[in-house]
């Protein structure tokens, strides 16, 4: 955590800078009123937290958890006693910081506000402050510079309450030693496990306990109000679906249109030598030219590993010549029509006759001839029809889904008009409670966890349409819910199943499996325990598993339970044992070796600075709950039942 927040500093910045503007902005510290109507929850001192204040606060808390997650947040999460006290209490510890800040008349100077100001990465270019950048930010946010100004030096102000504390925090110097050693303390440790699956046959379950487990779990048991629910999905490939058979010559002519992708061209690696003519060129220079650059072929003809040479030589191409005429690999298109003939005409080695371009003669050498390669139409046919069916789906879905959204608005309580006018299918699943999907052990075997759709029917936004009054109680149809760019769904519920307690011969073997289980950890447990018990009073090593070095910042491959109880162990001396219960084994830990830790390991350069962070928050709350005493917090009537109940939620 200590990691993320050194490392995204500039993130965190422009969190605090745009998105979290105080809500005081506009007015400052001394602009706040503690007067209201609205009713408190809280009594601070003169000052209050209000009902609307608490509310809003959730609407904002939700707004940006919804926008996190770009909408799949469950706002379930927030409604519950444990979420809506710690928001109220943030705002408690805010308010506790305006209350001292105005009565110790806390401010911030001109040149203060300007540092400030001037030090946000998210205002400087190049590392130096930016009027320019300052003044884009502020109004692509819609702040004017006195606004702004004026909520940063209320935060500043604020500041001066706990940042003192904060910035003066720092772990003494044996402490942070002491953290390090530990931190680096290595031991040497191998393991025996006795395991809960070799104990599975010897474990007897009675009806008679499977009974008593039943009537003695009843509450564990319980399962909540649950929904079965019609449902259509358009994806992709309902979209492909619905698309046409393709005629031949759609295909082909798509094959030709990108024929890039099917087939590689053919290519020639090919020199040559230039023999210029200039502009305008009489009859005799061009003759002479022509003359010269036959004489080049004959020359050529008659030893072809002469023509870097003679290209250097002879070539009046200044870029290629010092090369051996290279010019590399030519594909159609490239030359001149009367050029590329002449040179896609030569077979490998081949030495052309002289070709007249735009710059003059031309005498060319084929190097290497790679001649086209690829899929004939017919071979690549499949795939031409494949990805000429994604492109007509893909217009046909945004078609659709304008339909769908019109179908389900125009027929509120039946999914069959849309299906019917869209070709898809209205499918059904169970067992969809308001948190979860239930298992098929709960729901039984059209449980939607199980079905292929369970990524669709658990999403929270598909979960929250079913159990809104709308679709639950008014038994109308959902809205449209993107779940994805390509996948959108429409629910509707077809029976609701209160909360209860299933009949025992549904969850029989459940529970047959669950004593099972825990009889064979039980008996696993005993075993270790015991054998633990006689190495203790009898230290031995058969048994156990190879030596592993381990650290805390090490852990080698061993799980936390294990790694903690390895190092829980007092070991005076070696050979020391200790055990550690697993979810489904005992562990017996032998240390081998015992190597003390050291203060100077690099990897730990950082952690003062860390740990004074983590002092430095610890301190913050406690003046925060001395300030609690002083200034005295109270909590109304109100207060009360609306973190024990709710408003309803957080919306």
């Amino acid at each position: 955590m200590f990691d993320f927040i050194r490392t995204h500093q500039r993130l965190m910045q422009l969190i605090l800078l745009i998105l979290v503007v105080p809500s005081f902005v506009f007015l400052g510290i001394s602009g706040y009123s503690f007067v209201t109507a609205d009713p408190a929850i809280v009594e601070i001192g003169r000052a209050t937290v209000t009902r609307e204040e608490f509310v809003q606060a959730q609407r904002n808390q939700l707004q940006q958890m919804q926008e996190s997650s770009q909408g799949r947040f469950d706002p379930a999460l927030l409604d519950n006693p444990q979420a809506r006290q710690a928001l109220l209490d943030q705002l408690i510890d805010r308010k506790l910081q305006i209350a001292v800040a105005t009565q110790n008349h806390f401010s911030v100077s001109d040149g203060a506000l300007r540092r400030a100001i001037s030090a946000m990465p998210q205002l400087q270019v190049d590392g130096q402050f930016s009027p320019d950048r300052y003044h884009e930010v502020l109004t692509s946010y819609g702040l004017t510079p006195r606004d702004f100004e004026a909520g940063q030096r209320a935060e500043l102000a604020l500041d001066r309450v706990l940042g003192p504390v904060r910035d003066t925090a720092l772990l003494p110097a044996p402490v942070l030693d002491g953290l390090k050693r530990a931190l680096t303390e290595e031991r040497t440790v191998r393991l025996r496990v006795f395991k809960a699956e070799d104990h599975v046959k010897e474990v007897q379950v009675t009806d008679q306990d499977i009974q008593a487990w039943y009537d003695g779990h009843q509450d564990a048991l319980r399962l909540p109000e649950q929904v079965s629910a019609d449902y259509l999905v358009l994806d992709e490939a309902a979209a492909l679906a619905s698309v046409p058979a393709l005629e031949e010559s759609q295909l082909k002519d798509y094959y030709e249109q990108n024929k890039a992708l099917y087939v590689v061209p053919a290519r020639v690696n090919v020199s040559h030598i230039l023999i210029k003519l200039p502009a305008g060129a009489s009859d005799d220079v061009v003759k002479t030219a022509q003359t010269k650059a036959a004489e080049i072929v004959t020359r050529l003809r008659a030893e072809p590993s002469k023509f870097a040479e003679l290209a250097r030589k002879e070539s009046q191409d200044a870029g290629t010549s010092r090369d051996g005429g290279r010019l590399g690999w030519i594909q159609r298109g490239t030359l001149p029509l009367t050029m590329e003939q002449a040179v896609f005409a030569l077979k490998q080695g081949e030495i052309s006759d002289p070709v007249k371009g735009p710059e003059g003669y031309h005498v060319f050498m084929a190097d290497e001839v790679q001649p086209e390669k690829g899929e004939t139409f017919e071979q690549a046919r499949p795939k031409v029809e494949e990805e000429v069916r994604r492109q007509l789906a893909a217009d046909r879905y945004a078609d659709m889904a304008t339909k769908l959204t019109s179908l389900v608005y125009d027929n509120p309580t039946s999914l069959d008009p849309a299906a019917k006018e869209l070709g898809l299918q209205i499918r059904h699943a169970g067992g969809i409670a308001r948190e979860r999907l239930l298992s098929v052990d709960e729901a039984g075997k059209d449980a939607a966890s199980a079905s292929g759709d369970s990524a669709i029917l658990g999403d929270v936004r598909v979960r929250q349409a079913l159990f809104s009054s709308q679709v639950l109680t008014d038994k109308q149809n959902s809205g449209v819910i993107e779940i994805s760019p390509d996948t959108m769904t429409v629910v509707r519920v077809r029976d609701v199943t209160p909360s209860h307690v299933p009949p025992l011969d549904q969850v029989r073997d459940h529970i047959r499996a669950q004593l099972t289980d825990e009889r064979a950890r039980a008996a696993a447990v005993a075993e270790g325990e015991k054998v633990l018990a006689e190495l203790q009073a009898q230290p031995a090593s058969e048994g156990f598993g190879e030596p592993a070095k381990v650290s805390r910042l090490n852990p080698a491959g061993l799980s936390k339970d294990v790694l903690d109880a390895a190092f829980s162990i007092e070991a005076d001396k070696t050979p020391a044992f200790g055990g550690v219960t697993l979810p489904r084994a005992y562990a017996i830990i032998l240390i081998d070796e015992i190597r003390p830790g050291m203060t100077d390991t690099p990897a730990l350069d950082g952690l003062g600075l860390q740990m004074a962070r983590v002092w430095g928050g610890v301190e913050q709350q406690a003046v925060l709950a001395e300030l609690r005493q002083q200034l005295g917090v109270k909590m109304t009537d109100e207060g009360r039942r609306l973190i024990e109940q709710g408003d309803g939620g957080p919306n």
